[in-house]
């Protein structure tokens, strides 16, 4: 039997895990809840900042999508029926288990923690043709477990929503896992790679988060007989359901509602107003479809406006010790959705 103590982490924590006791305390001038094993403690701040990235990567993979991952969706609590089951849902579910996983596997690797360390569990073993596992691979199973700790134990309901939700968890911490890099050192007489010591380190966390856009897109719907509810028959149909998907995949529920246009009712602002892109050379092609895809697909013109941007420029250094920086003033083009005036788009067929 634990003991609880309760911890209020910070505002990332707080938005994104629902509150289990009926107990608060104030931190960083707003309520929150959490209730967590006192030996777990020493992780909080190494949560709090996964589940921050996580916030960070769901923002960045879907700024130029009609749904761009907006403040009300980042809870993980369906508390009141109020959260939906849809992709987007899933996605979110995916990315911050991700985020929570990979800050602590990587300050486990740094030695932030003195009960974890590298992974040295393979160490000396053959890996493959002319390679041995050596050197120092990320814990990615420590990373693992205390996450599911945090995360998995949000979800205390049997229903299909829940075994949705830890489904999705499960997804994106199998995620981390399947973007780990292989970095291998050579061994041998006079520079030459007779042999090779590797070891498994993490990506980039965008990296995680592009691999969970494409499952996004991938995302399979379940489909559940209907009166499956909390009868011990039902729940074990929605399990059996369940393990029967790869946890790999991300899943849903329902279908995803029209974010073309506004629903007070959802939240849900609708693409007028919002920015879009057109020219630059770092654009990728998702960036440049951008004005199609929140204007034109949505029946909204695209509307030119001229803005003045002020940015920091002909910075030098100071001796001893300041940098010092002029402030430069230039025009600049910008698109935005608009139901009135602007150039109007062929919409096509939506997604």
């Amino acid at each position: 039997h634990l003991t609880l103590d309760i911890s209020c982490l910070n505002v990332a924590v707080c938005m994104l895990f629902p509150p289990l006791t009926m107990r608060s305390f104030r931190a960083g001038g707003i309520f929150c809840l959490l209730c967590i094993p006192s030996a777990y403690l020493i992780y909080s701040s190494s949560v709090a900042a996964g589940a921050q990235s996580g916030i960070e990567e769901c923002k960045y993979q879907f700024a130029w999508d009609r749904w761009n991952c907006p403040e009300r969706a980042l809870q993980l609590s369906s508390h009141g029926g109020l959260r939906s089951a849809n992709r987007e849902t899933a996605f979110v579910h995916a990315i911050s288990s991700a985020g929570v996983m990979y800050t602590l596997t990587r300050n486990c690797s740094l030695g932030d923690f003195d009960n974890c360390g590298c992974d040295d569990s393979r160490n000396g073993q053959l890996g493959g043709q002319g390679w041995l596992w050596g050197g120092c691979s990320d814990n990615v199973g420590f990373g693992e477990a205390i996450s599911k700790q945090f995360v998995d134990a949000l979800e205390t309901g049997q229903d299909a929503r829940a075994a949705m939700n830890l489904h999705n968890n499960e997804a994106g911490r199998k995620a981390v896992k399947a973007t780990m890099k292989r970095t291998c050192k050579c061994h041998g007489v006079s520079g030459s790679c007779t042999t090779q010591t590797c070891w498994l380190q993490l990506p980039e966390f965008r990296e995680v988060g592009a691999h969970l856009k494409e499952k996004y897109h991938a995302a399979l719907k379940v489909e559940l007989l209907q009166g499956a509810g909390n009868s011990a028959a039902g729940r074990g149909a929605i399990a059996d359901t369940f393990r029967a998907i790869s946890t790999r995949e991300l899943v849903h529920l329902e279908d995803s509602p029209d974010y073309c246009l506004e629903n007070k009712t959802l939240g849900l602002p609708g693409t007028e107003g919002r920015e879009c892109l057109r020219r630059g050379r770092a654009l990728g092609r998702w960036e440049r479809r951008s004005c199609r895809r929140l204007c034109g697909d949505c029946g909204l013109a695209v509307e030119q406006r001229r803005a003045e941007t002020v940015t920091s420029c002909n910075c030098k250094f100071h001796w001893c010790c300041a940098v010092r920086c002029e402030q430069c003033r230039r025009r600049v083009t910008k698109y935005f959705c608009s139901r009135s005036g602007g150039e109007r788009l062929r919409p096509r067929r939506r997604p």
